[in-house]
């Protein structure tokens, strides 16, 4: 058995922990847990989390929220998705980028993430964070989040590595600071 899957199995039983869902042990801090991996296993991450959220005897409400259909529902929302294309062929893809970080900031996320009224055992758990870059970075969005999720766990399956200080996605990209955040498994 590979470690990852060690560590995914090992990932299904904490969820459903008390202790885990009432943040304790984390020093009164914010309850946001990375699950850190390697991004050429992403199709085995999916594939567990496929399995996760549809397990009826899981005893947690998982609440998946894939930030890069997020991403395309916010384009949908504002009506530039089938210019997208067009826009990255006629002027680069620099400025595709610029134009979309104008149109499109963290509160837009959040707003579409946020529900409430949030119930005992929810884990609002967090993917697409490799296929949504560059257009949202993990450690701007957690900071927006937190206010919204103090009451219930945060759990992003990240494609990459965090040392307790500095996310790197892909274990390529330039790290950023972030420090609310906690490694999980």
């Amino acid at each position: 058995m590979s470690d990852l899957k060690k560590r995914l199995d090992s990932l299904r039983i904490l969820v459903q922990e008390l202790e885990f869902l009432e943040g304790k042990g984390l020093s009164n801090e914010v309850n946001i847990r990375l699950f850190c991996y390697e991004p050429e296993k992403e199709m085995m991450v999916q594939n567990f989390i496929n399995q996760l959220v549809t397990d009826q005897n899981i005893s947690c409400h998982l609440i998946e929220c894939n930030l890069y259909k997020t991403f395309l529902e916010i384009c949908d929302d504002i009506d530039i998705t089938d210019a997208i294309h067009d826009m990255e062929e006629a002027d680069g893809t620099d400025y595709l980028l610029e134009q979309i970080h104008s149109a499109i900031g963290v509160s837009e996320f959040v707003e579409k993430i946020c529900y409430e009224p949030h119930e005992h055992g929810d884990v609002l758990l967090l993917t697409g964070v490799g296929e949504v870059f560059p257009f949202m970075r993990i450690h701007n969005l957690l900071e927006a989040l937190q206010p919204h999720f103090s009451d219930i766990p945060i759990l992003v399956m990240y494609p990459g590595v965090f040392d307790g200080h500095h996310l790197k996605l892909f274990d390529k990209l330039q790290p950023n600071d972030y420090y609310r955040a906690f490694n999980i498994i």
